[in-house]
């Protein structure tokens, strides 16, 4: 790790904000800024910047990317906010599985993490980036089928996260093409082949793949538009972008579809607030996007690995690594505790 890529971490002292803002901070008693390179180019981002903040529940994290507006960045700081004054919801699962991400790299360096993944069953591949012909990513998509096969044999699933690139007589022809490349490996679904709604209704309409639902959700004003034009078969939660585990929660329940919990890039302290979502969506879970830890050069806190394909729960917020963490009783007084180091700093 050279110089550029070492993360920082710098404390921004309480009393030095204005009134208005520890006001509207409150229930915080500590911030920090933080700056982490990525591991390799991220749709666009080498590396990752925000703020975490904590309370008496513990850490949260707000790190909106730098081409949001003010009113889809106040959600990210909602989610923050949330994590730090609020416990979790009751968890109804002690694991959760989880996929591994593929971005755009070699096929041989795709074939490589899926073998190091801890055992995830399920790879979620970027394609459509541009530039990227759709035969490379194919090639990609074969060597990560091989990899899943030699891995986990009939568990295997493949999803393919397109970021809205294509048009939809670009995304009838690829798709198909990808699935065949893919093997006796299914694709469980494609992540937004197209930008808006009504492109996705058509797409899903026009091939036999099921299609999953993210920008649609998360950067929408109306994120249950989806369902009602039947648009997608699955739901892509981030908790970050939809203003918290609540939130979150909320919309995956009105949706009705399937759902799928997944990170915006965080580090470890946001991944924990993704893991206690997943944790808590109702039904049979379905393999969630939190195994992003990898993606950054380091970390603020002990990064969140998976083990065999899946992780425990952990704490809300809490910046260190917890299986199984102490609830307090519905009804119960809350009860002072002392406030925990740092992420990245030991006691």
């Amino acid at each position: 790790m050279n110089a550029a890529q070492q993360p920082t971490l710098m404390r921004i002292p309480m009393r030095t904000l204005s009134r208005q803002t520890r006001y509207a901070l409150e229930g915080v008693d500590d911030i920090l800024v933080y700056k982490v390179a990525m591991t390799t180019r991220f749709r666009g981002v080498t590396r990752r910047e925000g703020l975490l903040l904590h309370g008496h529940a513990g850490w949260g994290e707000a790190a909106p990317f730098w081409n949001y507006d003010d009113l889809e960045s106040s959600r990210w700081l909602a989610a923050a906010l949330e994590s730090a004054r609020r416990f979790p919801p009751v968890p109804r699962r002690k694991f959760v599985p989880v996929n591994v991400t593929i971005p755009v790299i070699s096929p041989e360096e795709a074939y490589e993490r899926v073998k190091a993944s801890g055992g995830c069953a399920t790879a979620k591949i970027k394609v459509a980036e541009p530039g990227v012909s759709v035969g490379r990513d194919c090639a990609r998509i074969a060597a990560v089928a091989d990899a899943l096969r030699e891995t986990v044999g009939g568990q295997a699933m493949i999803r393919l996260d397109a970021n809205g690139a294509w048009e939809v007589d670009q995304a009838r022809e690829a798709i198909p093409a990808m699935a065949a490349a893919a093997g006796v490996v299914p694709i469980e679904y494609v992540e937004q082949p197209c930008l808006t709604v009504d492109e996705l209704a058509q797409v899903r309409r026009s091939v036999d793949v099921p299609i999953a639902a993210d920008e649609s959700i998360r950067r929408a004003e109306d994120p249950l538009e989806v369902a009602r034009k039947e648009a997608a078969d699955v739901v892509i939660i981030k908790v970050a972008p939809l203003g918290g585990v609540r939130a979150a929660l909320k919309v995956a329940r009105k949706s009705g579809l399937g759902v799928v919990v997944s990170s915006a890039l965080e580090t470890s302290v946001g991944l924990s607030v993704g893991v206690a979502a997943a944790a808590a969506v109702p039904g049979i879970p379905r393999a969630a996007g939190l195994a992003t830890a990898s993606l950054l050069v380091a970390d603020v806190t002990t990064p969140l690995v998976p083990g065999r394909g899946r992780r425990p729960r952990t704490a809300w917020g809490e910046p260190r690594w917890t299986c199984r963490p102490r609830r307090r009783r519905p009804g119960a007084p809350a009860r002072r505790r002392r406030r925990p180091s740092p992420p990245g700093r030991r006691r």
